[in-house]
């Protein structure tokens, strides 16, 4: 899918769509949220005085615009249940890293140019060139929508960027929590170059959760043996994990662990992990039994073979990616295996890129 293909998506679902709105589209598909949050505390007003306005409606939660943001609806946000702070994070998030190109911009303006050539709009060609006129003669800045855009769909909506969407099955577990006076946990499990890390890091965002990296805890050379290594996970220092973070896990204050360095196989100081009301544990091997039932929510994430060698090619290079085909591959199988892990978790996510 492309910005065209979601062009002609919009245009469908919203026939009553002017070329100021057409140009809103191409804007904010080009740009996101970048130029409405000039001003982070008075955008967070605006959000929340907005979002107490609307009412809570089944339909369509999210919307995209193109390959990289969508948007959200507000009503139908507020009809999940979900809170609004994680939105909001969400939009602020997609402001600060999303930033778009003139050259994006005038790009997408000419396969809306295309689009409205062959017909199906709402309006003619003359308008829209009309407008493209005006337009260009004001500096092509940011626009608002047509009054009779308003007027028809009552938008409600923020930008966020579309690779949200792979964590929304999570978070609509995760509402159901929020009851819980401990810190909720998270085990982000997988195979390898699923995109734990990239899908923790949103998770982070949202969340503002307290992150475990798992790759922390591979063992050092004084219990690397072939012995160790039959068992299924043997190649994570579970002792040290059980020690050092199933006790603070559930406590929202701070706490830290130390850092395995696979790199220079020795310890390299400590992780200090934030206080939170929530914590994500990411990385293969983070729902080893041995753990016990210390996670609320376990998620795998699974990528096809042939995909799974090209991004760690793309990541590590071809040489690192043999490694990983015949050494560490092997391993977090022979473990998906032993302990059904794939089967065991709350939810399974194959992650879009």
């Amino acid at each position: 899918m492309g910005f065209r293909d979601d062009l002609t998506e919009q245009l469908t679902k919203h026939p009553v769509m002017q070329p100021q709105d057409v140009v809103k589209l191409c804007y904010q598909a080009a740009f996101g949220a970048e130029h409405l949050l000039t001003d982070l505390d008075r955008a967070k007003a605006y959000f929340d005085q907005e979002y107490a306005s609307v009412t809570a409606k089944d339909m369509v939660l999210f919307e995209a615009i193109s390959p990289q943001v969508c948007r959200v609806n507000l009503c139908a946000w507020k009809y999940t249940g979900m809170p609004s702070e994680w939105l909001w994070h969400m939009f602020a998030d997609t402001a600060s890293v999303v930033s778009g190109s003139r050259e994006l911009f005038l790009e997408y303006l000419k396969e809306a140019q295309e689009a409205v050539e062959q017909g199906g709009t709402g309006f003619t060609l003359a308008q829209w060139q009309e407008f493209l006129v005006q337009y260009e003669a004001a500096g092509m800045p940011a626009v608002h929508h047509s009054r009779m855009y308003r007027e028809a769909e009552q938008p409600a909506y923020r930008i966020v960027r579309s690779c949200y969407l792979n964590i929304l099955p999570i978070l609509k577990l995760a509402v159901r929590l929020s009851d819980k006076s401990a810190s909720k946990v998270i085990a982000v499990d997988g195979r390898a170059a699923s995109g734990k890390s990239t899908m923790t890091a949103l998770l982070e965002a949202v969340l503002e959760a307290g992150i475990v990296h798992m790759d922390d805890f591979f063992v050092p050379p004084v219990l690397r043996s072939e012995e160790r290594f039959v068992q299924p996970g043997g190649n994570v220092h579970y002792e040290r994990f059980i020690e050092e973070v199933l006790p603070c896990i559930e406590k929202t204050e701070s706490f830290s662990y130390q850092i395995f360095d696979c790199g220079t196989m020795d310890y390299k100081g400590c992780r200090e992990v934030r206080a939170a009301a929530w914590h994500v544990v990411e990385g293969s091997y983070s729902t080893h039994p041995v753990f016990g039932d210390y996670a609320d929510i376990k998620v795998f994430l699974d990528v096809e073979p042939e995909e799974q060698i090209r991004r760690i090619e793309v990541r590590n290079g071809r040489e690192m990616a043999r490694m990983f085909q015949n050494r560490w591959i092997p391993l977090e199988e022979a473990y998906f295996k032993a302990y059904q892990v794939r089967e065991n978790a709350d939810i399974v996510i194959c992650p879009r890129k």
